[in-house]
């Protein structure tokens, strides 16, 4: 006579594993229950991850949603020829909301001298694009461990009408329950990368050998010193009198538009290198390279609240 006892085996996923099922769990659940979601690509590393992830969440299929780029217009062009290789590699659905034409239209004014920045204008062309290809789900890159405002956000973070974020209404997520309820011209803006930290996103950069734009590894280029910032020389930054280009081997943690995204000294050229680079720093990539979330305490939850991401 055989006997058979159970034998209790423990099943448990790594760090990064477990924060892969999340965000796959909540790309499947806004894909069963939104009717027209789409994901924001811009060629920047959390937005290639989420791509990623996405892509892996649904595979064999293609991905069910087009993505979407706010083309500010000083975008740098390593980030530009990344996005269309992708678009093309994955064979995705591209739709493009460019500021310029929203300057051209005169909806918003753009701001002038050395200074001026596209960056802020780009919530108009967003709303823009929601409003009229109707979509009602919104998938963004952003981490709660980036800058404070981001860190009050829920993983579906709801807009009005106007597509206004107010913190103090935010809906309860519990048990990885989501409430995606909205009226007609309201949508939800979901961060399925939300509990990942910037080292999370290089390891797992670095294990799944995902490519970036090569801007986000050492290379040499001239910059100039500007608010205690490295800013990169190009064709849209407009130099202060007395500022003197210099080259220098710098890479860029966080990319956006070229006047107001800074860069760093570094020599680490592959994803290992990054990480530990990354896993050394005491300073968030966006407090370190941002110009533009230093325009006040609050800058970046008074712009949320008007509709940026």
């Amino acid at each position: 006579m055989f006997y058979f006892f159970p034998v209790s085996v423990a099943y448990e996923l790594s760090h990064l594993a477990a924060l892969e099922a999340e965000a796959v769990h909540v790309f499947r659940e806004v894909a069963a229950t939104f009717e027209r979601p789409v994901l924001l690509f811009s060629g920047g590393k959390d937005s290639v991850v989420m791509l990623h992830v996405a892509a892996k969440a649904f595979w064999p299929a293609p991905l069910p949603f087009p993505v979407l780029h706010v083309d500010t217009g000083h975008n740098f062009d390593e980030v530009l020829r990344f996005r269309d290789e992708t678009v093309a590699a994955l064979n995705l659905r591209l739709e493009v909301a460019r500021v310029q034409d929203d300057i051209d239209a005169g909806r918003v004014v753009e701001e002038t001298g050395p200074r001026a920045s596209r960056n802020r204008l780009q919530t108009v062309t967003l709303l823009r694009a929601i409003r009229e290809s109707g979509f009602d789900a919104v998938f963004g890159g952003a981490r709660r461990d980036e800058e404070k405002a981001r860190a009050k956000e829920r993983v579906f973070s709801f807009r009005d009408e106007h597509g206004q974020w107010d913190p103090r209404a935010q809906r309860p997520e519990l048990w990885n329950l989501y409430n995606g309820r909205h009226r007609r011209g309201e949508h939800i803006r979901v961060f399925p990368l939300s509990n990942w930290t910037e080292l999370d996103i290089w390891q797992y950069i670095r294990d799944e050998r995902i490519a970036l734009p090569p801007l986000y590894y050492a290379h040499r280029r001239p910059v100039v010193q500007r608010d205690g910032m490295l800013l990169a020389v190009t064709r849209f930054l407009s130099l202060v009198d007395g500022e003197r280009p210099y080259e220098a081997t710098v890479r860029f943690r966080t990319v956006g538009d070229a006047t107001c995204t800074g860069c760093v000294e570094s020599s680490a050229a592959t994803p290992s290198e990054v990480v530990a680079e990354v896993a050394a720093t005491r300073v968030t990539e966006r407090g370190a390279t941002r110009a533009d979330d230093r325009i006040s305490e609050a800058g970046m939850e008074d712009r949320k609240r008007e509709g940026y991401f």
